[in-house]
């Protein structure tokens, strides 16, 4: 039994991460969670290279003496043009490897960090018509969750909050209060 609880922490650690394991995005139903935690894993191991996903790739260039501006040779480049290259190859290595092999190979053409990020919070969250969608589905969800006959309390709270948390994390803020009375109402009455 212990070698079964180890591997399902194992797997669970792979998904969710730690501090030592990035989270993985292994499907489409997980990006908004994913997109949460990888956040906060990049800033945690280092922050620059967050920094460098919203940035931008770094162009590194040097200016001639008619004023023009043009790439660096990579001869040229010096100790702090590696650290901007090194940071940009981080950093895409990073988001590149919190994908999931499936989800990685639809995606092997960016070369960007940024444009990498961009695509997928666009092919994963939508646009702003789905984003709207979603919301709407989720409210509606909200606003018809009850209690499923033979289902444990644990079970129910847990899908609860599991909706609740999907509808904080795209927008919907729904007082405390009213949170609390949906769920009181929902609780079956024995």
């Amino acid at each position: 039994m212990d070698s079964q609880n180890s591997s399902i922490h194992h797997e669970l650690d792979s998904i969710m991460g730690t501090t030592t394991r990035i989270p993985r995005l292994l499907s489409a139903e997980g990006f908004p969670e994913w997109k949460y935690r990888i956040e906060k894993y990049i800033k945690m191991k280092d922050f620059k290279i967050w920094c460098s996903i919203l940035r931008g790739p770094v162009r590194i260039t040097t200016t001639l003496a008619n004023g023009t501006i043009i790439d660096k040779v990579y001869a040229d480049y010096t100790y702090e043009d590696f650290e901007k290259v090194e940071e940009q190859e981080r950093a895409l290595a990073t988001l590149t490897m919190a994908l999931s092999p499936d989800i990685a190979q639809g995606f092997r053409e960016y070369d960007s960090t940024k444009a990498l990020w961009e695509t997928l919070i666009e092919v994963y969250e939508g646009n702003e018509d789905m984003k709207q969608s979603r919301q709407d589905m989720l409210r509606q969800k909200f606003n018809m969750f009850n209690h499923i006959l033979g289902e444990t309390l644990e079970a129910q709270l847990q899908r609860f909050t599991t909706l609740t948390t999907e509808m904080s994390s795209v927008g919907i803020y729904v007082p405390k209060s009213e949170i609390n009375k949906k769920l009181l109402n929902s609780l079956p009455r024995s």
